[in-house]
């Protein structure tokens, strides 16, 4: 799962950043309230993580300006400020829920999950190609009646496949649902990943494009 961090606190960011990849999920961090605006727009993330007390513009003036854009993503609260008129601000302004410092990081987690079961349950997400069926809110894979758990980047790495099946997906698009912005890729990630989905599920469940990338098939063919 890919998530946007926007929070101007160096030391808490990187603890955070470092608990949440220790979890599976890939992070990009912003640092003021106008870059965290832009990366919402670029609507490329599952959930935003957004502190309240950001400089150049707040949390309160970044979920404003967010107000109307349909492609935002589901946003997270995270700030010291433990008013009750705080949060009642913060949700009313379209925030999905808000967890105040200092937390726990399985707290954190806990809410994080609980975001993605209510988004999964509104948009009925789970995805179909083929033989194989794909639970976003669990990581389940079902494979001719067989369940597996994926991990965090199997499941990236297929999510992104079956959202567009019959579509053939580029290394770099790939690429950019499992890794951050500031991360270095490895040239190979995509390739290890994919043989690995391959030799659990058969060589036909992912079809190699030679010279343009990788696609799944539609459901039925």
């Amino acid at each position: 799962m890919r998530l946007l961090l926007i929070e101007d606190d160096a030391m808490f960011g990187k603890a955070l950043v470092r608990g949440l990849k220790q979890n599976g999920m890939t992070i990009d961090w912003v640092r003021n309230g106008p870059d965290g605006f832009a990366a919402l727009k670029r609507a490329e993330h599952a959930i935003a993580l957004l502190d309240v007390g950001l400089p150049e513009m707040s949390g309160f003036d970044v979920l404003k300006a967010m107000r109307g854009t349909s492609k935002a993503p589901p946003i997270l609260i995270i700030t010291a400020r433990d008013q009750v008129e705080d949060m009642v601000t913060g949700l009313d302004l379209g925030a999905d829920d808000y967890i105040v410092k200092p937390f726990e990081l399985r707290a954190l987690l806990a809410r994080i999950r609980a975001i993605v079961r209510r988004v999964n349950a509104r948009s009925n997400s789970v995805v179909t190609s083929k033989e194989i069926t794909l639970d976003p809110s669990t990581y389940i894979a079902t494979f001719r009646g067989i369940e597996s758990v994926l991990s965090a980047r199997e499941f990236s790495v297929l999510h992104a496949l079956m959202e567009r099946p019959g579509t053939i997906l580029s290394r770099s698009q790939i690429e950019s649902r499992i890794y951050g912005w500031s991360e270095e890729v490895q040239s190979n990630a995509v390739d290890v990943v994919i043989h690995g989905l391959r030799k659990k599920y058969g060589k036909d469940i992912i079809r190699n494009i030679r010279g343009a990338g990788w696609m799944v098939t539609k459901a039925g063919i």
